[in-house]
């Protein structure tokens, strides 16, 4: 028999806030363990929380960015449990009232080349819940300690419905999630730093029942890769059990890495197994109708619209606005270079598709060179395509001058000059390199007279070698057609 998946995700992201979320206790990654901490986050008594307000911002951020139903009420909830990173023995989120209902993430499967954009999809959302993070179990040989760094870090559980059937659609989900999330200044989400984090929800039934079987929960994915694997390992797993007439059973199960198998955890629990009750220390929260307009009107453009403007407004290709569109750093740097220079979009965005993302990779052990640390701007790229078009300088011998710019951080104008690269006027000088040229090819010459346009290439290189990269090329063409009509 043939089986098909039903997928749901439970994504925790980190919000970007300068402080916790329920303290004025800073937050962040990489401190000594156990300096991020007071007594509200490890629920001393005598202490009350104090809520974040940024953090309940971009909540909402999330939701208008996903087209989810901002509710005028939010109210807080007490999940009780004991784990030894939890130092409270309870977790403020919200069960019944969260702060995000509905809503649908757009997301895009491989397409059958890199070239080629693959299928959109629209996934369900279901729900999004604010609560806080726990702490961080680390575990030695005959040790574990605990860092309550992390404790109270204000983090958004986004739920999916179970919309999606296969591991590479969660994948897409997860990087439509990133970079949406990442355009709109929600969240960094680094999941090499736990700021984004999932469960996958995965069953399996035959192909073209409309029920669901039992499913089980795989917890605290941390990864792209870890997420494609466990999701693909329980779905050979689970149609195993069926196809030997066994019964899936419904449980929480724990991702190996090394192993590449699932392996069960516990049970799974039941709402009623946290004991849940209203917090008696933080009031309901009334989001005003005014402000979530507000929040609405400075969102930025969706990822895809952009994509799907940039194509139509400016005629790129898929791989271009690909490369553009799916980072917003990249997308901000040609939108400020298109705004000083907007005569040549196409020439921008390849500079910054390209020569910009291989000079930021050149040098780097890993990824690319953070781009808060170039000297390059979009006023550089805006006038070094300026210039090309104005005739000063070759596409040629920009290249030479995108490397210093971007090296030294100095204007192109001024390593022009300095280097003596501006395009001559030196028709004098190539007549006789192109009658020489024309001679040795004669085939070429008879091409370009029986109207084969591309076959003057083969006299533009030798005068271009020539004027060492300073001719006109255009110049270059005039002076061959002139010659041939002698």
């Amino acid at each position: 028999m043939e089986y098909e998946a039903v997928i749901g995700l439970e994504v925790h992201v980190q919000l970007k806030t300068r402080t916790k979320m329920f303290t004025r206790v800073e937050q962040g990654f990489g401190h000594e363990p156990n300096t991020l901490t007071n007594p509200v986050i490890m629920g001393l008594p005598g202490v009350l929380p104090v809520l974040n307000l940024a953090a309940i911002e971009q909540s909402v951020r999330m939701g208008l960015v996903f087209g989810s139903e901002i509710p005028e009420v939010c109210r807080w909830d007490r999940k009780n449990y004991f784990y030894p990173d939890s130092p409270k023995n309870y977790q403020l989120t919200q069960l019944h009232q969260p702060i995000c209902v509905g809503g649908e993430v757009e997301i895009e499967l491989p397409g059958p080349s890199r070239n080629v954009m693959g299928e959109h999809k629209r996934i369900r959302l279901h729900h999004a819940h604010l609560e806080e993070d726990v702490g961080k179990l680390n575990h030695y040989e005959s040790d574990s300690l605990v860092d309550y760094n992390r404790a109270g870090t204000p983090l958004l559980e986004i739920v999916t419905e179970p919309d999606l059937r296969s591991p590479e659609e969660a994948v897409a989900l997860l990087q439509s999630l990133r970079m949406h999330l990442m355009a709109a200044g929600i969240s960094d989400c680094d999941m090499e730093k736990g700021q984004m984090r999932c469960d996958a929800n995965v069953s399996v039934r035959p192909v073209g029942a409309d029920y669901l079987n039992k499913r089980c929960e795989m917890k605290n994915l941390n990864s792209i890769s870890g997420v494609r694997n466990a999701i693909a390992y329980e779905i050979r797993r689970q149609s195993k059990v069926y196809e030997k007439g066994g019964t899936v059973i419904q449980e929480t199960r724990r991702w190996d890495a090394d192993t590449g198998v699932t392996t069960s955890m516990r049970s799974k629990e039941e709402a009623h197994d946290y004991r849940y009750f209203p917090d008696p220390d933080l009031m309901p929260v009334r989001l005003p109708r005014d402000r979530v307009e507000a929040l609405r009107s400075e969102l930025p453009e969706g990822v895809f619209d952009q994509q799907r403007r940039y194509m139509e407004q400016f005629d790129f290709p898929y791989t271009l606005t690909s490369v553009i569109c799916y980072d917003h750093e990249l997308s901000r740097f040609f939108e400020q270079a298109q705004a000083e220079y907007d005569q040549n979009p196409k020439a921008i965005a390849n500079y910054v598709a390209n020569e910009l993302q291989r000079e930021r990779a050149a040098g780097e052990e890993e990824g690319l060179l953070p781009m808060s640390l170039l000297q390059i701007t979009p006023s550089h790229i805006a006038d070094l395509v300026r210039i090309i078009d104005e005739g000063k300088i070759t596409k040629q011998i920009a290249k030479d001058v995108f490397t210093e710019m971007y090296q030294t951080g100095k204007r192109p104008l001024e390593i022009v000059k300095e280097k003596g690269l501006e395009q001559e006027d030196n028709s004098d000088e190539l007549i006789p390199v192109l009658r020489e040229a024309i001679a040795k090819n004669p085939k070429a010459a008879d091409d370009v007279r029986a109207g084969n346009e591309k076959a003057i290439n083969a006299f533009v290189g030798p005068a271009m070698k020539a004027s060492k990269g300073k001719a006109n090329p255009q110049q270059v063409r005039e002076i061959v057609l002139k010659l041939l009509a002698e």
